[in-house]
């Protein structure tokens, strides 16, 4: 299978895709496109996803496919050498992964992507600050770490649903929470200092796909000094 990922590394689904492709050995050619310079909006790329949106996954020059939780699903189902706790052959496990999926992008995704924007990137994309739904988007965010806390992170496993290694679920939402690293030490742990049992789960996720995890990350702390953002 000839794949290529089409990925900004500074995007949140895009490592995660970088990550499970390094972690499972999974060749395939990474092709950068950068959304701060508007490449995602381009003719060209909006062949591959007329989304307009990265990650997007090209496989054997036919098969394009976007939306990163399809593509973590579709490369889990088709390559070989993949282990199954990464996206299990049970079909109850495999819903409870998908449930949390679903609610990832309505919640998590909505509250971190609307908080960064709002306090700290819109200017980059041509759009003004918003205070207001800076603070909206911060109330979304801490009631979905409480829910992730409360529903997914038992007693019982290091990972969601209890589990004792990580599924696509846990790199999809570790790496969510990772756009918060863009933020200062203060708005960063104000939000993330309550919920101690989500940072061993970070801990624990960066642990279960290191060095990958920490290479792929290189670009958003590079970023972040790029940009002259404090620490």
């Amino acid at each position: 299978m000839e794949l290529k990922v089409y990925v900004d590394r500074l995007s949140q689904p895009s490592r995660a895709i970088v990550i499970f492709c390094k972690v499972n050995k999974i060749d395939f050619e990474e092709v950068g496109i950068e959304l701060l310079k508007g490449q995602h909006l381009t003719p060209e790329f909006k062949e591959i996803n007329p989304m307009g949106k990265v990650p997007a996954i090209v496989v054997d020059g036919k098969f394009k496919l976007f939306e990163s939780h399809a593509i973590l699903i579709f490369l889990a189902s088709a390559c070989p050498g993949v282990a199954d706790h990464w996206y299990p052959a049970d079909p109850y496990r495999r819903a409870e992964i998908h449930s949390i999926l679903d609610w990832h992008h309505s919640n998590l995704r909505r509250g971190s992507t609307e908080f960064i924007q709002n306090t700290l990137l819109a200017p980059f994309f041509g759009r003004p600050l918003n205070p207001q739904a800076a603070a909206e988007a911060e109330k979304v965010l801490s009631s979905s770490l409480s829910k992730i806390e409360a529903l997914w992170l038992k007693e019982s496993g290091q990972f969601l649903q209890g589990s004792s290694q990580p599924s696509i679920a846990d790199l999809c939402l570790v790496c969510e929470i990772m756009q918060l690293e863009f933020l200062g030490e203060t708005d960063r742990n104000r939000i993330l200092g309550p919920f101690k049992k989500i940072q061993r789960w970070i801990e624990d996720t960066k642990n279960a796909t290191n060095p990958y995890f920490d290479e792929v990350h290189q670009s958003l702390f590079a970023a972040k000094a790029k940009l002259q953002m404090p620490s």
